[in-house]
């Protein structure tokens, strides 16, 4: 980045939307913290002007980086997602289970224009099951009426050219929107597929967030490039990201994680991040998020993305107490709580009340302790002994999810970032210290600001001869797909290469998966 240049990381969370200034030398200029709006746009808005006001050269801001949580909500709502064509290259050896034959009925009725399995497919070496029937294919999309097609071909990771050509006969006679799976998803047929038809449901969604961020830079004379953050804590660019909109989901918890390593300085912790509605506990190893070995559900979908290994409970700032029992949430006043919680004048009792009660205050939290005292003159005898309670069963899910994620480990450090931070006590067992770094309010949005591009390629390769060329190959194919992310091609690098040989096949075989990042082009 050019000497003093400045850039602009945003990340829209459920309780509030963060928003930073970072400056050539990676240093915070300007911060601000505003509640997400139920239109998620209008709070996007309103964080990206709270830090403007605060930089007086306009002029010198480049780049603007995006985490949001549009497409997340458009799944797990049901709301905005296209018509989708769902097209499996795979007969005959599939078809005893059809397309999105395990999604929720509601989820398939809003997304499903018609679902068909059509002769083709690959065998794990890449020899083919059987040849394209295109006719087949051209009656199918004939007799639809979709806003996308989702094309997944068995073992397309090994090859491919199917759904490419598919791809091509789709945009070429259809002009249609093709979401292929070999672009999405790894091996696994059925999650893989899956994947392949929210990314094509979301087209629509991400239009609309890349629109509304081209439109809020434009509107205030901003010249800056547009990015948004994926699942595994990089970036890519905007016509990336309308290509791939489903790898946005998932960037939160891995932004969080990515600022919380570079606002500590630590590279391999737990870290927690306490927002308003709940707490998201992951792993750094190495300052990148460890990823989750299982499949990911997404709004009652499996998927086989790699995203960060999350752990996400149910407590955060705004978690509600309830005076009979004590119990302590699930539910939540979200984003709410600078009106409801007892600490700003509200009537509701919320773990921030707790908290204070119990002598965990913000640096920054003028009249909390006076507001709460005030409130506590006006309830029964029974109302301290209420958030002593509720705060002791809060400290406890803690620590058994930290216990839970830590995996036996207990020299590693906890870093503790969000907006609720101070919620979390000084000491926890299972990890060596509580880390609270300067700035960890705003970890998520400061973790977008810094993030990387990258590009993946997970495929099967026979063994042989060829096999250093094919995965030399591999590594050139993903570093191709960092620099079409955004990465500039000098500073590409691989960050992640694994070989894991597979048995049982006719011919030796081994599965790769290459990562590769650099920082983004100048």
């Amino acid at each position: 980045m050019a000497e003093g240049a400045l850039r602009i990381g945003i990340d829209v969370g459920g309780t509030n939307t963060d928003a930073v200034v970072l400056d050539a030398a990676d240093r915070v200029v300007a911060k601000a913290k505003r509640p997400t709006t139920p239109d998620v746009t209008a709070g996007l808005r309103a964080a990206l002007d709270a830090v403007l006001a605060e930089v007086a050269a306009w002029d010198r801001i480049t780049r603007v980086m995006l985490g949001t949580t549009h497409a997340t909500n458009a799944i797990l709502e049901r709301r905005n997602l296209g018509r989708v064509a769902v097209l499996r290259l795979g007969a005959p050896a599939t078809t005893s289970v059809p397309p999105l034959s395990d999604w929720p009925d509601d989820l398939r009725k809003a997304v499903s224009a018609g679902e068909a399995i059509v002769p083709g497919g690959h065998y794990v070496d890449g020899r083919e099951i059987s040849p394209l029937d295109l006719g087949a294919i051209r009656r199918f999309l004939d007799g639809v009426r979709a806003d996308a097609v989702a094309v997944t071909g068995v073992f397309s990771p090994a090859s491919a050219d199917q759904e490419r050509v598919v791809e091509e006969l789709v945009g070429n006679e259809y002009g249609l929107s093709v979401s292929v799976s070999h672009e999405i998803g790894s091996l696994g047929l059925l999650e893989r597929e899956n994947a392949t038809v929210l990314n094509a449901a979301l087209y629509g969604v991400a239009a609309h967030v890349t629109d509304a961020l081209v439109a809020a830079l434009a509107e205030r004379g901003l010249g800056a490039r547009p990015y948004l953050a994926q699942n595994d804590g990089t970036l890519m660019t905007v016509a990336h990201a309308a290509r791939l909109p489903v790898s946005t989901i998932g960037s939160g918890p891995a932004n969080s994680l990515r600022g919380a390593a570079f606002l500590s300085g630590v590279r391999d912790a737990i870290v927690a991040d306490v927002g308003g509605t709940s707490t998201d506990l992951g792993v750094l190893a190495g300052g990148f998020p460890r990823e989750s070995a299982a499949a990911v559900e997404i709004g009652g979908v499996l998927t086989n993305f790699r995203m960060p290994d999350i752990l996400a409970i149910a407590l955060g700032g705004g978690t509600v107490i309830r005076a009979a029992g004590g119990t302590v949430g699930p539910d939540s006043v979200g984003y709410r709580i600078a009106e409801e919680a007892l600490v700003f004048g509200g009537s509701t009792m919320t773990l921030t009340d707790a908290a204070v009660a119990g002598g965990r205050v913000p640096a920054d939290a003028a009249g909390w302790r006076e507001r709460l005292e005030a409130a506590a003159a006006n309830m029964s005898e029974t109302f301290g002994d209420t958030l002593q309670r509720a705060l002791a069963v809060a400290d406890a899910t803690v620590i058994d999810a930290v216990d839970r994620m830590a995996l036996g480990r207990a020299d590693r450090p906890l870093v503790a970032v969000g907006g609720g931070a101070f919620l979390l006590p000084a000491e926890i067992p299972g990890v060596s210290r509580v880390v609270r770094p300067e700035h960890a309010e705003v970890a998520n949005a400061v973790g977008a600001a810094i993030a990387l591009a990258s590009g993946r390629v997970d495929t099967i390769l026979p063994a042989g001869e060829s096999r250093s060329k094919a995965i030399e190959r591999a590594k050139e194919e993903a570093a191709a797909r960092a620099v079409a992310a955004g990465a500039d091609p000098a500073g590409v690098e691989i960050v992640d290469l694994l070989e894991v040989p597979l048995s049982y096949l006719s011919e030796p075989a081994v599965r790769v998966h290459v990562k590769a990042a650099g920082p983004l082009s100048r």
